[in-house]
């Protein structure tokens, strides 16, 4: 622009007076380096100088000055102070509106990242200059030493014991209420005999047995205190003193080949689980045997036998449902006196002992063994369910009449059972026990011991 069109020449003209010149010169800016240093170093700051455009500059002396109208407000090209942050500059730490409120969950799939500070935020970073204040980086505590198990016992009557005495529970416990209630802070007289012995035939010991209880306990202590511990030591002496004459283990005559035990009971009294968990004893003994699936009626029992053969290792003779059941136990009496076995275990089916005509068959099964010989079946062990309480006295007598019953084998004992039933059964019939079971696994079936029982029945501790 030439001297005369700048802005104020009328007035230079009039009166010979020459403007500084308008506007000031823009401080040049020099533009920063595209690929700064990752680490630059640390210079101190100097003032820069104004200085005059270069020649080749936009300002250079040809064009004269930048038109003021419109450099004048162009500013954004001036950097301002580092302490003051640039308007341009939007916050990067803050909310936009379009989201500012909004419920922000996380995508799902989407890896997450390690919190700020971590040592997985920086790969560069070293464990040791990871934030270990964080709670995934807390230190843990230090680890509790866990409680050392008490030993448990090796002796297999141990083993026994804790297994008769969970079994006895529900006929302990509610003896052991019965007669705490009764001796707690009370005198001796005659209603507490009466309720004691009202508490023992309810878990049916037998009136016989109640009445010759609560005259041990009455005896020589009417009008006296007696400690619930002294009733229990008296409850328990006269139990073992009433089974004592009945536990009889079951005695294996190996001068007859085969020594035949015939199995019998009611429906669902376990005759052929009693079966199975009787002949892994007696091999264990070393007795060799042979299993006859002579409950033709149920396709379940042949198979269930079966099953026991084949876990025992011992040779079943089977027919098929509906068979003749005098005829397969004269078959199995046959094959195991070929082969020279020690004991044939011969399953019957189960029959309600007031049924004439199934008492009538198992007349005829005895009839067909004797024909082969004559003292045969050597044992006859009637299978009782403990839970069927005093019905079991009807069944002890009336199978008794059909086939000679030597033996009894009380199963069941962990169930709703009051466990007192054995004790009526031996004051009445005296016939020998042999084994008591008191659940369904295999070590669940143990020879009789009338103090063991007696001790569990009365709530007392193994001596």
């Amino acid at each position: 622009m030439s001297e005369d069109k700048r802005p104020g020449w009328l007035l230079r003209r009039m009166f010979g007076k020459k403007e500084e010149a308008w506007p000031p010169e823009p401080v040049p800016v020099q533009p920063p380096d595209p690929k700064p240093d990752p680490k630059p170093e640390r210079t101190p700051e100097t003032p820069i100088a104004p200085a005059s455009p270069p020649i080749a500059s936009p300002a250079s002396a040809s064009e004269g000055q930048p038109d003021f109208a419109t450099g004048a407000d162009d500013v954004s090209a001036i950097p301002l102070p580092p302490s003051e942050p640039a308007p341009a500059d939007p916050d990067k730490n803050a909310t936009p509106d379009e989201i500012e409120g909004a419920d922000l969950q996380p995508i799902e799939g989407a890896d997450e990242r390690p919190p700020a500070g971590t040592a997985g935020d920086d790969p560069a970073r070293g464990a040791e200059q990871a934030d270990t204040t964080t709670v995934a980086f807390a230190p843990k505590p230090a680890p509790v030493p866990e409680p050392v198990p008490e030993p448990k016992p090796t002796a297999e009557k141990r083993g026994w014991w804790s297994r008769l005495t969970g079994g006895m529970k529900r006929t302990s416990s509610a003896l052991s209420e019965r007669v705490t209630g009764l001796f707690t802070k009370r005198k001796l007289d005659a209603d507490t005999l009466e309720e004691l012995e009202d508490a023992l035939i309810q878990a049916d010991f037998g009136i016989d047995t109640a009445m010759r209880i609560s005259e041990a306990v009455g005896k020589g202590r009417y009008e006296k205190g007696i400690s619930p511990d002294e009733v229990r030591a008296i409850l328990a002496a006269e139990v073992e003193r009433a089974l004592t004459p009945v536990a009889i283990p079951l005695t294996i005559d190996t001068t007859k080949k085969p020594f035949v035990i015939l199995m019998i009971g009611v429906n669902g009294a376990g005759k052929t689980t009693t079966i199975g968990k009787l002949a892994l004893k007696l091999k264990g003994e070393g007795h060799s045997l042979m299993l006859a699936a002579g409950d033709t009626f149920r396709a379940a029992a042949i198979e269930q036998l079966k099953v026991w053969g084949t876990r025992t290792g011992v040779p079943v003779v089977a027919g098929v449902q509906g068979a003749d059941a005098a005829g397969l136990a004269f078959e199995a009496f046959q094959r195991a006196r070929t082969e020279g076995t020690d004991v044939l275990l011969i399953d019957t089916a189960g029959r309600l002992q007031n049924k004439t005509g199934l008492m009538a068959e198992l007349e005829k099964i005895l009839r067909v063994i004797r024909k082969i010989d004559a003292e045969a079946p050597h044992a006859v062990l009637l299978v009782l369910d403990a839970t069927v309480g005093q019905n079991a006295l009807s069944q002890v007598e009336l199978f008794s009449k059909a086939a000679n019953v030597t033996g009894l084998v009380m199963t069941k004992l962990d169930g709703t059972a009051r466990g007192g039933i054995l004790v009526a059964l031996a004051a009445k019939f005296g016939l020998p026990v042999h084994f008591i079971g008191v659940g369904e696994g295999v070590e669940d079936l143990e020879p009789f011991a009338a103090r063991d029982f007696a001790r569990a029945i009365a709530g007392l501790e193994e001596e």
